[in-house]
Formats: C-alpha cells, sequence, structure tokens
C-alpha cells in the first residue's frame, strides 16, 4: 500500500506540473494531492502546517487562476465579452492541433468577445485581448511555480525517508 500511495502521489505531483500550464487539469490540487498522500503513508509523519499552509497556497492560486485575466481584461479596458471569449477560446486553444494553442486561444477569444462587443473599435479590442493574454500568461506562470514548489517539497519527503521504500 505505502508504494501505491508514493507512486500515485508522485503521479499527482507530475499531473499538478503539467495541468499549471494545461488549464484543463487543476495544477495546485493535484500537487497538493500529491503531497497529501505522501503524508498519509506509514513511516512519514504528517506534517499539519506544511498541509496547511500548501492548502491555503492551492485556494489562493485557484482563485487567483480564475480572477487574474478577467481582471487583466478589465485593466486593459475590455468588456465582459472579452473575458467571455477568453475562457471560451482557452478551451478551443487547447483543442486546436496548432503550436501554442494555449496562448493564442485566450488572445484570439478575447479579441473577437470585444469585437463582437464593439466591432468599430478594433484598437481597444486588441488591447484587451493583450491584456487577457498578459492576465492568463501571469496566472500560469503563478501555478506553475507553485507545482514546482510542491514538487520539491515532495521530493524532500521522500528523500527524508528513503530508508521506508528503497
Amino acid at each position: 500500500m505505502e508504494y501505491i500511495l508514493l507512486i500515485t502521489g508522485f503521479i499527482c505531483v507530475i499531473s499538478g506540473i503539467i495541468g499549471s500550464l494545461l488549464p484543463a487539469i487543476p495544477g495546485a490540487p493535484l500537487g497538493w494531492l500529491g503531497l497529501l498522500l505522501i503524508s498519509i503513508t506509514n513511516g512519514v509523519e504528517t506534517n499539519y502546517w506544511l498541509l496547511g499552509v500548501t492548502l491555503i497556497v492551492v485556494l489562493v492560486v485557484v482563485v487567483l487562476d480564475y480572477t487574474i485575466p478577467a481582471q487583466g481584461t478589465k485593466r486593459f479596458g475590455g468588456s465582459k465579452y472579452g473575458i467571455w471569449g477568453t475562457n471560451i477560446g482557452l478551451v478551443f486553444g487547447l483543442i486546436a492541433p496548432i503550436p501554442f494553442g494555449v496562448i493564442i486561444g485566450p488572445f484570439a477569444g478575447a479579441l473577437i468577445g470585444e469585437l463582437l462587443y464593439n466591432s468599430e473599435d478594433l484598437s481597444r479590442a486588441v488591447k484587451a485581448a493583450t491584456g487577457s493574454l498578459l492576465g492568463f500568461l501571469a496566472s500560469t506562470f503563478v501555478s506553475f511555480v507553485v507545482s514546482i514548489i510542491f514538487f520539491g517539497l515532495f521530493l524532500n519527503i521522500v528523500w527524508n525517508h528513503s530508508t521506508i521504500w528503497f
């Protein structure tokens, strides 16, 4: 059972890193699940402070993942159409077989959304789409950094208790 928890925890942490770059997979929550799984194995003392603090970080990151792109769109003069376009473009960017679809999708979605809102003001639409893209990249970066930190914590716990498994 210990090896199953260890391997599943490792898969969760690696999936968390991948998920921080792909919006369809919840990166930070999966990384935290990996930390939880390694913490409940026999021989590893459960560090409630570590789990509590990292859970709070996960909750903050999840909220930021949804608010940063929307705020980027708003700050650059976008409307709700641009915010919805960003989200729809993000989904299409994941599905589309084009390189960098995850980056192009939110930008194109926000641009199309803003043009639907006001087709006469192209410069405002481009500005709002740029804000959406910058917000998306910022939230992805935050999620990626947190996921890498969780991976490091996981490896540290495994290393410190390596005599149990190896």
